[in-house]
């Protein structure tokens, strides 16, 4: 893996945090709610779901680089088409102002605010389906240490998603307000991870092997 292509992993990444889904309505909901601490706390089980996304991964991955080269190489290749096909969908579809709002939110305390976040990401399969094809586009099957470029990659995003989860808690109040508000935000920040998507399957189509 070149520097490159780890910092173009790294833009990839800083701009997949900043798109509204589901996490982060959840995670700004308990924010209204609750308050900040409930939203930090959100946020930390959030990115511990992540590692666990991230372990499962590396799993899946090694035993398919067990298997052969020629393996991992068609996983990318569908990953990259699974990430076209996401890309499309983002810019077809017609997005509203998100609705974000702390009612219905029973008060907890922080430890179960925690593990729910924590089971809400680690539960979710569009998660674990988005790792297996997002990663592997950055990877060379036939690189020294594949698995520890994987490693890289997804300790790499969930260092990127924690910080700037934090931040988005931090200025909840205005943020709720600009996202409830303004249609156009969302629907270029949603065609913004269209055409991220649809970019990165096809730069492994036209990548030189």
């Amino acid at each position: 893996m070149t520097l490159h292509n780890y910092l173009l992993f790294v833009i990839a990444c800083i701009g997949l945090a900043l798109v509204p889904g589901p996490d982060m309505v959840y995670m700004l909901a308990r924010c209204v709610a609750q308050g900040r601490r409930a939203g930090i706390l959100a946020a930390l089980g959030f990115n511990l779901g992540g590692y666990a996304h991230l372990a499962a991964a590396v799993l899946g991955l090694s035993a398919i680089l067990a298997t052969s080269a020629v393996a991992f190489t068609f996983v990318k290749w569908v990953g990259a088409g699974y990430l076209i096909y996401l890309g499309i969908g983002a810019l077809l579809r017609k997005h509203g102002a998100l609705s974000i709002s702390g009612a219905g939110l029973k008060s907890h305390d922080g430890r179960t605010i925690l593990w729910q976040a924590f089971l809400c990401d680690v539960l979710n399969p569009k998660v674990a389906m988005f790792m297996l094809a997002f990663l592997p586009q950055f990877v060379s099957a036939d690189a020294t240490h594949p698995l520890l470029q994987v490693l890289l990659l997804g300790v790499t995003v969930n260092m990127i998603c924690l910080p700037i989860n934090l931040l988005l808690v931090c200025f909840s109040a205005r943020l709720t307000e600009a996202l409830r508000e303004s249609n156009t935000l969302s629907r270029w920040m949603h065609r913004g991870m269209g055409a991220l998507f649809i970019a990165l399957g096809l730069r492994l189509a036209t990548e030189k092997s």
